[in-house]
């Protein structure tokens, strides 16, 4: 049995799949499979009862699922959480591989997993292959130390969005140069586009700001609140060490 992860494009893997190994019998799922309730279970339960050989899908099942039999995992651009604007892609992309490679193996038989990627040379792949925790922690933390991120220092993210560009824009940069000229104690990275610029038609800008000290971004956080001028076209989003990009 295999099972293949991968985060796009699994109806053209399934269709590789099916040229390579034309006589096994396939699964997939990812978001078109599982629309409808209990489709997912469905899925796993026919795999778990080996009337297919082969399961495809996105990151969906690599967590919490165990298959005696499975004793080879394929893991495609493995490398691709890397490119999320996010401090913790790191560690996003050594969970991943980590859990995806825990599928094989599961039982009595030995497992083998193969991990596609363009950056073979970055630690959260090395280390993600090599299961090992420690060496990772080490490179990712210093990262996170050399970059002033969590749990290095105190970050909070803020979030303006609005349907008018323009106020959205201008809010943003107004804060953040207000933060700039009256505190002394923090760094201010921005403002930019979001992550995601833009979600039905709402715009969305973004600064952040580090501290040493939680106490003064809960103070920059509530000075910025008293001066906002508040209207139903605009809203403010504050996230104190965002677990997602904004």
């Amino acid at each position: 049995m295999a099972g293949l992860y991968v985060t796009a494009g699994t109806e053209q893997i399934e269709e590789e799949v099916h040229k390579l190994f034309p006589d096994a019998v396939t699964a997939r799922m990812d978001a078109d499979t599982t629309r409808q309730k209990g489709s997912m279970e469905k899925i796993l339960e026919a795999f778990a009862e080996k009337k297919a050989d082969i399961l495809i899908g996105t990151q969906m099942i690599v967590k919490g699922h165990d298959f005696e039999d499975v004793t080879l995992v394929g893991i495609i651009a493995a490398d691709m959480s890397l490119a999320i604007n996010d401090y913790r892609a790191g560690e996003r992309t050594f969970q991943l591989i980590t859990q995806a490679a825990g599928r094989a193996g599961r039982g009595d038989k030995a497992g083998e997993t193969i991990i596609q990627t363009y950056q073979p040379e970055h630690y959260a792949i090395v280390h993600a292959a090599d299961q090992d925790y420690k060496a990772f922690y080490d490179e990712e933390i210093l990262y996170r130390e050399l970059g002033g991120y969590p749990p290095a220092k105190e970050i909070v993210g803020i979030l303006v969005t609005s349907e008018d560009k323009a106020l959205a824009q201008t809010t943003c940069e107004k804060m953040a140069d207000y933060i700039r000229k009256t505190e002394n104690e923090v760094e201010v990275m921005g403002p930019a586009k979001a992550g995601i610029g833009r979600i039905n038609d709402i715009y969305r800008f973004i600064f952040y700001i580090k501290s040493n000290d939680k106490n003064i971004l809960i103070r920059c956080k509530n000075r910025l609140e008293e001066g906002l001028s508040l209207s139903s076209r605009l809203q403010v989003y504050f996230d104190f060490n965002p677990l997602n990009p904004l």
